[in-house]
Formats: C-alpha cells, structure tokens, sequence
C-alpha cells in the first residue's frame, strides 16, 4: 500500500483551482482503478468511489482536492509545479488520506460494517463544490446514514483531532454595499448627492446594529474595501463596500440580513441617494450532529478528539452535506504552522497525515 505521504506530495506538485481538476482528476482515478470500487462524477471536477459491503447502510467520508491562487514559497523539493498555484490549505493532505483510507477499506470489505461513499470535491475554496454533488442526489442513492471530513489545522497538538457538536464553523455571506449619489463640485456640495458620506453612514450603523445582538451570540460583520470618488474637489457619485458576514444560526442570519437592507432603505431616504444592499448565498454553518459527534466520542474513549471550546469563524461546504445527513467534521492538528492560505504553509507529513489515515480508520469501523 502506498502511503499518504506519497500521495499527498505528488498531489501538491499539480495544485488547480475552483472545478477545473484534470491532473488531480485523473490521478486519483488511477490510484481507485485497482480498488474494486464503482467510481462516478456526479458534478464537474468531483470524483466519488462507492464501495459494496453488501450492508443497508453507507458512511460517506469526504476531501477537498482544490487549491488556491497563491505562489508557493516553501522551498519544498516537492513544491508547486504550476505557476501561481499552490496547496495553501492542506487539500492535497486530505486527499491523500482519503485514497490511503480508500485502500484500508478495499482490503478489508468484508469486515467493514457499512458500505462506503468516498467523495473527492473540487471547488471548497470558490463556489461550494459539495453543493452540486449534494444535488445530484449521491447520499440519498447510496443510503448514506453519516458523513465524516477532517481538515488539517495550525496550532492544533501535531496529529491530534479536534471538534465539537454543534457550531463547529460559521455560516459565511459576502456583503456588496453600492451607493449611487450624484457628483458637483465640492464648492456646491450641496446640490449633490454624496456617495461617500453615505457609505460612511452605512459603515457606522452597521456596525452599531451587529453590536445589539447578545454578546453570547457569537457573529462577525466587517467591511474590508471602502471604494468611493475620483478626485479630492468633487463630491463621490459612486462607493463600493465589501465586507463579510459570519454567523451561526439561522434566525441570527435572517435579522442582520434584514437590518442591513433596512439600513440602506434608511440611509438611501435620508442621503437622496441609491443604496443597493446585496448579500450572497455563501456556504450554511458548519454544524455538527450531537447525537453523532457524542457516539463516535464514546466509541473511541481515550483516542476521542480533543473538545475545543469555541466554534471558528471560519467556514467550510462540508455544510451542505450535513444539511442532509448527520454528519461531523473534525480538525487534524499540525502543531505550530503558518496560517493557511500562507504562501509558505507547510506540514509534517510523516507525522500528521498517519495519524489522520489512523482517525479516520476508526471512524471507518465504528
């Protein structure tokens, strides 16, 4: 059997983006041909490995294979062969886990007490890439009672995993604020429309409103780009606003959707000017099945993943799969580590991704 380390360094030699996966593609065809396993493409890019156990039930586990449009600067013999491109995020190591696991099934089919759905996703980082595969209706086909994931993480105990039930990361929404004003010159600001200080009202009550809710209600709204005018003597007729918002439940969601759009009708009646508020659909919350989450921690005891405190404000479309079935993601440690997306994120391999294929195996058996 070859190991994950070997995977997860040819993988990270050939990082691609969004759904377009050719190499990555056809490399992990060719590591499920010798499998015996019924292999399929439910949306562009993915890849799914279904194995026949012969049992009622199917677990399903799944890896992001997708990269990031960063330029590597590791210096790793095994780095980035693509320009521009880079493994930034520790997909390349969860793909490699999951083939390594792919081959620890097959060899022992006829002990494994589920059948199971190993599903390759591309487009994590873009545009949800577990959304199509969801809607092609891989889980209900294949019965699948349970869905597992596990992505590496920085200063998390090396090879250790982590988790919680419930809020495990945050539900994640782009904000677009566009105000349309009217432009004079500053001398006759008056008769204009000023877009600037427009968005300047809409930035601080905005602020102000994500402040109102429970200080236990965890939430985040931040505006990262303020565009706005052309020249220092001319009121602005444009200003652009772009900024996120985090949050976990669904009512907490619909009521600072519905203040920032009331915010704008606000500001738009009392600046004369037009506000256009528009929030994308981004990815649901990341929440972990309790009753699962608690099963697989009394299952495993001693090697029960460490219980972190707090949800991340990060975000993941693991989501989407555990919008249809009870599903719980967990964090593999790296020790201390640059940030991911770092241009120079690296791991130990050789010790963290045995560890993982290891978790992950349990999980496969209980």
């Amino acid at each position: 059997m070859i190991s994950a380390v070997t995977y997860r360094r040819d993988l990270h030699k050939i990082p691609e983006l969004d759904a377009q996966l050719p190499e990555t593609a056809a490399y992990v065809l060719a590591k499920l041909e010798p499998l015996d396993v019924s292999v399929f493409t439910p949306a562009p890019g993915s890849v799914c490995a279904y194995l026949d156990a012969g049992k009622a039930e199917t677990v399903a586990f799944r890896a992001d294979m997708d990269a990031l449009p960063v330029t590597e600067a590791t210096g790793l013999p095994f780095a980035s062969t693509h320009p521009g491109k880079m493994h930034a995020c520790g997909h390349d190591g969860h793909t490699a886990m999951l083939l390594s696991l792919a081959e620890l099934a097959a060899e022992r089919r006829a002990e494994l007490p589920r059948n199971v759905l190993f599903i390759f996703q591309p487009a994590e980082e873009t545009t949800g890439g577990a959304k199509p595969i969801c809607e092609a209706g891989v889980l209900e086909d294949y019965h699948v009672s349970r869905v597992f994931g596990l992505h590496v993480q920085p200063n998390i105990e090396k090879g250790r995993t982590a988790s919680r039930p419930g809020a495990l990361m945050s539900r994640a929404n782009e904000v677009n604020v566009t105000i349309t004003g009217k432009s004079v010159h500053i001398s006759r600001f008056r008769e204009g429309c000023d877009a600037l200080e427009a968005g300047m009202e809409f930035l601080r009550r905005s602020y102000a409103m994500i402040e109102t809710l429970p200080p236990e209600e965890r939430r985040l709204l931040r505006f990262g780009k303020m565009a706005s005018g052309v020249v220092r003597n001319a009121v602005s007729d444009k200003t652009v606003l772009e900024g996120c918002l985090r949050t976990y439940r669904e009512e907490v969601y619909r009521f600072c959707r519905e203040q920032l759009e009331e915010i704008g009708r606000a500001v738009a009646e009392e600046t004369g000017c037009e506000v256009d508020v528009h929030l994308n659909e981004g990815y649901p919350a990341a929440w972990n099945n309790e009753a699962l989450y608690e099963e697989v921690c009394k299952a495993l005891g001693a090697d029960a993943p460490l219980r972190l405190e707090e949800p991340y404000l990060s975000t993941d479309d693991f989501s989407f799969f555990q919008q249809r079935v009870p599903g719980v993601y967990f964090f593999l440690g790296v020790g201390p580590a640059p940030e991911l997306h770092a241009p120079n994120f690296t791991f130990d391999d050789e010790t963290v991704l045995p560890a993982g294929v290891a978790f992950l195996e349990k999980l496969l058996f209980l």
